[in-house]
């Protein structure tokens, strides 16, 4: 069964090495540096440069719709032989955003409110970046049931740094 793993940035070398994970997506500020675990060739690690933000804020860059375009492209061609690994920096916004936005386009016809309610129990601590998942819902057709779903889980718990989880992707 093809996982996908979410992780913060301090735990991405034990978590690959652990899950056996070969590819990777990195979601990270532009100017964050991130070394790549020895485990994840460099043609298999995919990274978004955006900012946590939800709304355009000077000095920052707001996820776009062809960050999140690169990224479905990506993990569709994910050979889900190996789990996948998704990160961010603390593994509570934009990784689980990009979690919840690829079971979405890999599993097209799993319910989206059903799937955000199983991230809200796999990861009390996610919440979700809203402006990733506004793009996905739009370019993936889903009218506004991506956004809703997570809107409906709320915020999760007040965290440094959010539980490691994996999501089962059928």
């Amino acid at each position: 069964m093809p996982r996908i793993h979410v992780c913060a940035l301090n735990a991405i070398d034990a978590t690959a090495q652990a899950i056996g994970a070969r590819s990777m997506v990195t979601l990270i500020n532009p100017d964050f540096a991130v070394e790549r675990p020895a485990v994840i060739a460099a043609h298999r690690h995919h990274r978004v440069n955006i900012s946590d933000i939800t709304e355009p804020l000077e000095g920052h860059v707001a996820p776009g719709a062809h960050h999140v375009e690169h990224f479905l492209q990506f993990v569709r061609e994910w050979d889900r032989r190996e789990p996948l690994l998704i990160h961010c920096y603390a593994g509570v916004s934009r990784s689980t955003a990009a979690a919840f936005i690829a079971v979405c386009a890999l599993a097209p016809e799993r319910d989206e409110a059903k799937t955000a309610r199983l991230l809200r129990k796999l990861s009390p601590t996610a919440t979700p970046n809203l402006l990733l998942v506004r793009h996905a819902d739009a370019i993936l057709g889903r009218d506004q049931r991506m956004v809703r779903a997570i809107e409906a889980i709320g915020r999760g718990e007040e965290c440094a740094e959010g539980v490691p989880f994996a999501f089962e992707v059928e």
